[in-house]
């Protein structure tokens, strides 16, 4: 007899269900948006209300049930990830003291600055396990900022937690702090939290980068665990809600990408893109070396067998959204005009910074900027060159990350832009001159899905779930021309990245950048 499960996946915009019947695969799926909270005068606020989340699940569930025409009681399992690092500070009975601050939110960027400053000078070895460099998305910098700017509420914290671990909390019951759920692939890869030194960095360095981080080490208490543990069951309050029955297994969260990413299909050696608003890059492996720059090398966090690599852009849909918004158009009017496009051939160099750089520079202060314009240039043009960035950003932190003992066998482009995008795809395959591998479908909350069933006991294994569940792939192969001229551009590329985006960067000669430009591209025209 087969089995149903519920796999959740909370968004930037929007959450979605979707019901997975162990021998039939997605049988049904609902999404319920929530508002993002943005100021005009502060491009780095980003904040969102948990009962805005929990309000969306209940209409997705049930819009979900709809759909599949299943009830309730069918349903074996629920499991849930999230974005990260979206943080909440919580009182007494882990009620909200504020919003969270969403994973896009950096006004912590002068706090991510300080934690670096600090970990380097003491030696913290915490520091080298996330890449080197401390990142305003992050944990630690959030909740500072959090308590240096809300002294009127600091005697009402209790603790902080992730965005999934506070759905787990809530969707079980769990109103005591001692006995929180907590995720090893959020507190990971953005709290500096590794089984190795005993959880987190000692309370001297905390205390060092503020007073007010003196013992919050005592303040976030719980149960650390991989995602193949479970968090607890489902309350009879929430089922009532989400039209389920009680007692549910709900296994511990995780970050969307990560479980993304087993939902793509990857195994060990292969690396998933999950294209989005953001690009996150995740890799899984049997290594444990640290890579610079890269958001953390982390035990379990993927697969719990293995060791989970995150990186990953900023801004990569919303790059290609604001382009389009700035011209008056659609995307998907600027996509129409560059389908017959060939690499190189606008004489544009994309860094596509628009959001700051998140790897391999960690660097919040960074802005976009294209090199090469002409009068003739148009949107589109703008448009195919940002598609060329983000790829090239992608290759620099594939190149990262082989540098320091990550074996790449396949790459995987997952997300909902690669599914609508062919042309991406392509440009991906040629400038990373790799066959670049996309699932035949959506995927998204499948990986949530394989967890639902884990924790059903439906499938033996992740493995044995994935051969059950994944869809198949349309493989794009890099085309030799193409990857010429990427491998040419690739060069200039580089040099910008590592001379412009770092303020200690040594004197770099980019005279050649712009007559190389104009040169690629004539070579491009002149071979039609």
């Amino acid at each position: 007899m087969s089995t149903i499960v519920a796999g959740v996946d909370f968004g930037t915009l929007s959450v979605r269900v979707s019901l997975v019947d162990s021998e039939r695969g997605p049988i049904g799926a609902g999404t319920a948006e929530y508002p993002l909270l943005r100021k005009k005068e502060d491009p780095d606020f980003a904040t969102q209300r948990h009962v805005d989340h929990m309000d969306a699940l209940v209409l997705a569930m049930r819009k979900a049930l709809a759909a599949a025409d299943v009830k309730g009681e069918k349903v074996a399992a629920v499991a849930l990830d999230t974005t990260g690092s979206s943080v909440v500070p919580v009182g007494e009975k882990l009620q909200p003291l504020d919003d969270y601050y969403l994973w896009c939110d950096h006004r912590a960027w002068k706090e991510a600055a300080q934690i670096t400053e600090v970990a380097r000078s003491r030696g913290v070895k915490a520091i080298d396990w996330c890449g080197g460099v401390y990142s305003s998305e992050w944990g630690f910098a959030k909740l500072l900022h959090w308590l240096r700017n809300n002294p009127a509420k600091r005697q009402k914290f209790v603790t902080a937690l992730e965005h999934c671990d506070m759905v787990a909390a809530t969707l079980t019951g769990t109103t005591d702090v001692q006995k929180i759920p907590r995720s090893v692939c959020a507190m990971g890869h953005k709290w500096m939290w590794n089984r190795l030194w005993g959880g987190f960095p000692d309370n001297e360095f905390l205390r060092a980068v503020d007073p007010l981080l003196d013992k919050i080490a005592e303040k976030m208490p719980g149960r650390y665990e991989t995602s193949d543990r479970i968090a607890g069951e489902l309350s009879s309050e929430w089922a009532g809600k989400l039209g389920l029955r009680a007692g549910l297994p709900i296994p511990v969260g995780a970050f969307d990408a990560h479980w993304d990413t087993l939902g793509a299909g990857a195994r060990l050696h292969d690396l998933v893109n999950v294209i989005g608003t953001s690009t996150c890059i995740v890799g899984i492996s049997d290594s444990t070396e640290l890579v610079p720059g890269v958001c953390g090398v982390v035990p379990g966090s993927v697969h719990p067998k293995y060791t989970g690599i995150e990186a990953g852009l900023s801004a990569t849909g919303d790059i290609f959204e604001a382009i389009a918004r700035r011209a008056g158009s659609s995307l998907a009017e600027l996509s129409s005009r560059i389908r017959n496009y060939r690499a190189g051939q606008t004489g544009l160099l994309r860094m596509t910074w628009d959001n700051g750089d998140r790897t391999v520079l960690v660097n919040p202060e960074l802005g976009g900027v294209t090199l090469g314009w002409k009068l003739t240039h148009g949107p589109e043009d703008e448009l195919f060159s940002a598609i060329e960035g983000t790829g090239f950003h992608t290759r620099v932190i594939l190149e990262r990350m082989e540098q320091h003992g990550v074996a790449i066998r396949r790459v995987i482009n997952g997300g909902g832009i690669p599914q609508k995008n062919r042309g991406l795809n392509q440009t991906y395959a040629d400038i990373l001159d790799k066959p670049v591998l996309v699932p035949e479908g959506d995927v998204t909350s499948l990986g949530s899905a394989i967890f639902a069933f884990m924790a059903a006991g439906t499938f033996p294994s992740i493995e044995k779930a994935q051969d059950a569940l994944c869809r198949k792939f349309t493989v794009f192969e890099p085309n030799a021309a193409s990857a010429a001229a990427y491998a040419e551009l690739f060069v200039l590329y580089r040099k910008l990245y590592f001379s412009m985006g770092q303020r200690n960067a040594p004197a770099t000669a980019i005279g050649d950048v712009l007559p190389e430009l104009r040169r690629i591209a004539a070579k491009v025209w002149g071979s039609q």
